[in-house]
């Protein structure tokens, strides 16, 4: 087949992106416009929950195109209301308002945090974060993140946002003040090369916030929608956050993300927090379908199962070329190299037909969608095997 010519300059050049054209896409596979098939264990980054172009997805954007697109933000629709109605029969929170992505929930969680500081705490408004974490690139979530990229970038950035470190409760006391209001992290840092909160510290932050009269905010937009065998992570260490944030899986591929929050933090006045496309029927009707599928118990045990094959043939691979520890929980894991070989591994993977991602230079991370097959599974494996010999990323032990 004729290889396809492209002119790229139309979009900005905002990220290093291979000269690849994808056309078609199913369940853990991709077409580009060459006909080249590709195994894809990122899945638009833990967004393609249910794979691509899944069947639930394609007939609830039909059916709801032909019903409504959207009657603005001004009145309510019944699809939003189902939606927002099925999330808070499935967690502990009381109210939703839905947004077009993850950034745009986290932005809306520190108005809201910060709403709660104005009218309950004295005008707090800081909001400890931590170092590594990643939270968007509006300028409000770039300064809540803890990600060093972004440290001399879009100066003044926006202040109250005090890092402190995860798994380490010492470090956030000594930032509480007068001036605290909240504290927001993910149960996983994904973006820092997929770090864990433990259980145990989160139930520490849970009790030390709720001590201090101060909320607790969940970033889940990685975590969430079944990505590490329950439903939200929260329910892993069995506490109840003020405040949750979605994207990503969420819409299954459609931009669409959500703030949840229980009643004594869903302070919002009119006209603090609006926007023209938030909780149009047409994104809700997918993240219906979805979270139909997901939250299905059945579901939620073959991921975890899943999550649990497929950290063990990381750890299998690993032992074998000397590398080091799998990190992370169900389907959001990471491969940490021991060695900056990450790009090179990345870029050799794609020429192979296999989509891999490299947070760190010394890290692998693995998102794929949460019904891969294990035999989709096992042929990754056996393509990165292949590839961490022929890069030199290795130390063949065995």
């Amino acid at each position: 087949m004729t290889m396809a010519i492209h002119s790229y300059d139309a979009l900005m050049d905002i990220t290093a992106r291979p000269n690849v054209v994808f056309e078609r896409g199913e369940g853990s596979w991709l077409w580009d416009d060459t006909g080249k098939r590709y195994l894809d264990f990122i899945q638009g980054w833990a967004v393609n929950c249910l794979g691509h172009a899944p069947a639930a997805v394609v007939e609830a954007l039909t059916a709801q195109a032909r019903r409504l697109l959207t009657p603005s933000p001004a009145y309510y629709n019944d699809t939003s209301l189902k939606l927002a109605k099925a999330l808070i029969a499935h967690s502990r929170f009381d109210q939703v308002f839905f947004t077009n992505s993850g950034a745009e929930a986290n932005e809306g969680a520190i108005k809201l945090a910060r709403r709660y500081g104005a009218l309950h705490r004295n005008g707090a408004y800081e909001i400890i974060t931590f170092d590594g974490g990643f939270h968007g690139r509006t300028l409000a979530t770039m300064s809540a993140s803890g990600k060093k990229a972004f440290e001399p970038l879009f100066e003044p950035k926006v202040p109250g946002f005090p890092k402190a470190r995860l798994n380490d409760l010492a470090s956030v006391e000594r930032l509480i003040s007068d001036s605290t209001v909240a504290v927001m992290l993910e149960p996983i840092q994904g973006e820092a090369g997929v770090w864990p909160a433990t259980d145990q510290f989160l139930q520490q932050l849970r009790a030390l916030t709720t001590a201090h009269g101060l909320l607790l905010i969940v970033d889940e937009i990685q975590t969430g929608m079944g990505r590490t065998g329950k439903l939200f992570h929260y329910e892993h260490a069995d506490i109840e956050p003020d405040i949750m944030t979605l994207g990503k899986g969420i819409g299954g591929g459609v931009p669409l993300g959500a703030l949840l929050a229980a009643a004594h933090a869903s302070c919002f006045e009119h006209g603090d927090q609006g926007g023209t496309f938030n909780g149009n029927p047409l994104m809700c009707a997918v993240g219906l379908a979805v979270l139909d599928q997901i939250a299905n118990p059945e579901f939620l045990k073959s991921t975890a199962e899943t999550g649990l094959f497929l950290e063990s043939q990381l750890q299998r691979l690993s032992a074998r070329h000397g590398l080091g520890e799998v990190r992370g929980r169900g389907l959001l894991l990471a491969l940490d190299l021991k060695l900056p070989a990450g790009p090179a591994i990345v870029a050799q993977a794609l020429e192979q037909g296999l989509l891999l991602n490299s947070p760190r230079p010394d890290t692998l991370r693995f998102m794929p969608a949460l019904n891969v097959t294990r035999e989709e599974i096992a042929q990754m494996i056996e393509a990165l095997d292949a590839i961490l010999i022929k890069v030199g990323a290795a130390r063949l032990v065995a």
